[in-house]
C-alpha cells in the first residue's frame, strides 16, 4: 500500500461532523443591531482576523440563497471563497456555507439571544464534508478546528469591542429599558 493510499484511506475513517465549534459573547446592542452588523457581510474586515475584500454578489445581500465572495488569509496564504446564505432570519441567526448549500464544506452559523439589555452572540463553525484541502488527518482537522475558534473568539471580542466603543454610525442606539 502506497503513502498516498495510506492518506487518502485515513480521510475516509474521519467523520466531518467531528471538527465542529460555538462560541459566544455578549455584546451591548439588540440582536435586530447585531443581525444587521453581522449579516453586512462587507464589515467582517472590521472584526475577524482572517476575512478582508468581502461582499455580495452585485445586486444581492443577506437573503437566503444570496452567494457572497470573500478573500482569507492564513499562515502567508490568501485564498478567495463562495459563499451562499442558507438562513436569514432578522435579530435571530444569520448562516452561510462556504461553497453553497448543495456541496459546501463548512457552514458558519450566527445566533442572536436578548440577554439584559444586549445580545448573547453566539457563532458555530460546522465541517461539511472531508476535503484535503483542509487536512487529511485527524491532527491536521483538529488544528483547523481550533485555529478557527480563536479565530471566532477574536471575532466576537474585537465586534463587542466595537460595539462598546460606539463605531457604528449607520445603526440607531436602541433605547434602553427600565425596570418598573
Amino acid at each position: 500500500m502506497s503513502s498516498t493510499t495510506r492518506e487518502h484511506d485515513r480521510i475516509e475513517i474521519l467523520n466531518a461532523s467531528d471538527f465542529a465549534f460555538t462560541r459566544g459573547a455578549w455584546v451591548d446592542a439588540a440582536p435586530a443591531r447585531v443581525y444587521d452588523l453581522i449579516s453586512d457581510v462587507s464589515a467582517i474586515h472590521r472584526w475577524s482576523p482572517n476575512a478582508t475584500d468581502v461582499a455580495y454578489d452585485q445586486n444581492a445581500g443577506p437573503l437566503v440563497g444570496a452567494w457572497f465572495s470573500g478573500r482569507n488569509h492564513r499562515n502567508g496564504k490568501q485564498w478567495t471563497t463562495r459563499s451562499q446564505i442558507t438562513r436569514a432570519e432578522p435579530g435571530t441567526a444569520f448562516t452561510f456555507v462556504v461553497g453553497g448549500a448543495d456541496d459546501g464544506i463548512v457552514r458558519w452559523s450566527w445566533t442572536f439571544e436578548p440577554r439584559g439589555r444586549g445580545t448573547l452572540v453566539q457563532q458555530s463553525w460546522q465541517l461539511l464534508r472531508l476535503d484535503p484541502v483542509l487536512g487529511t488527518t485527524s491532527a491536521d482537522l483538529d488544528a483547523l478546528r481550533d485555529y478557527m475558534a480563536d479565530s471566532a473568539e477574536t471575532t466576537l471580542a474585537a465586534l463587542a469591542q466595537w460595539i462598546a466603543e460606539g463605531r457604528h454610525p449607520h445603526t440607531a442606539r436602541s433605547p434602553r429599558r427600565t425596570s418598573s
